[in-house]
């Protein structure tokens, strides 16, 4: 049987997209929250939202790219809470353009905000799980982590580095704290607003014809935190059912 005992979770990017609904979907199933991103008046809203209905949760504004903002993050959830039983390294952004743009600002700002994040959120939250004896890392990535396609070739690369530390992470954790990598196909989120690129943006709006509703990715996460101890998932891919990629 599921593992359905509330746990503590803390979940980067949470003020919008794949993050909000995850936050809303774990709300939901009894969870107690803390929530963290950079525009705190989406997560204020968001907080009251949850907690008016009856949920748990609380926010703090966040900045991955910055260590001492993540560790800050976990710590005030384990203070609030006494523990962490779940970190969620969600957030990410996805300016897309051709490598021969040259835009580096744009693929400097992916390696510090998917890649460093990801490693931020794993060294704030492992030595809390280890002490406590276990934990759950559930790392955000992409059908990007799996392929890569023109104009995403910094963005699949950075996918591609969750994939492979979350695997190491797995391999290294000798069962006592539990990780899963999810990877969304095309889903209704804010990320394809940061692309400045012209012609990859017309491409995306096409990509984007079929995309799956954030709640499907959430659904994805709170599948995989309900197993029992004994089970870790490890790898979950969700695409659009009438999408090929």
């Amino acid at each position: 049987m599921p593992d359905r005992t509330a746990k503590v979770v803390v979940i980067t990017g949470a003020s919008s997209g794949i993050g909000e609904a995850t936050a809303r979907r774990l709300a939901a199933d009894g969870h107690r929250l803390f929530l963290g991103a950079r525009r705190i008046d989406r997560l204020d809203r968001l907080v009251m939202e949850i907690t008016a209905t009856g949920g748990t949760a609380a926010a703090r504004r966040l900045d991955v790219t910055e260590a001492a903002d993540v560790q800050g993050l976990v710590t005030a959830a384990a203070e609030r809470y006494g523990r962490v039983d779940v970190m969620v390294n969600n957030a990410g952004v996805m300016p897309l353009s051709p490598l021969d743009a040259l835009r580096t600002k744009e693929w400097n700002r992916m390696i510090d905000v998917n890649v460093r994040g990801v490693l931020h959120g794993i060294s704030a939250a492992l030595p809390v799980m280890r002490a406590q004896g276990a934990g759950h890392i559930v790392n955000i990535a992409s059908v990007g982590a799996h392929e890569v396609s023109p104009t995403a070739a910094v963005y699949c690369a950075t996918k591609f580095a969750v994939r492979a530390i979350s695997e190491g992470l797995r391999q290294e954790s000798a069962g006592d704290v539990r990780v899963t990598l999810v990877s969304p196909g095309v889903t209704e989120s804010e990320l394809a607003d940061g692309i400045t690129d012209p012609a990859a943006r017309a491409a995306m709006r096409t990509y984007r014809a079929a995309a799956l509703p954030a709640s499907a990715i959430a659904d994805a996460v709170a599948y995989a935190i309900s197993q029992p101890p004994q089970v870790d998932v490890n790898e979950i891919v969700v695409r659009p059912a009438a999408s090929a990629q």
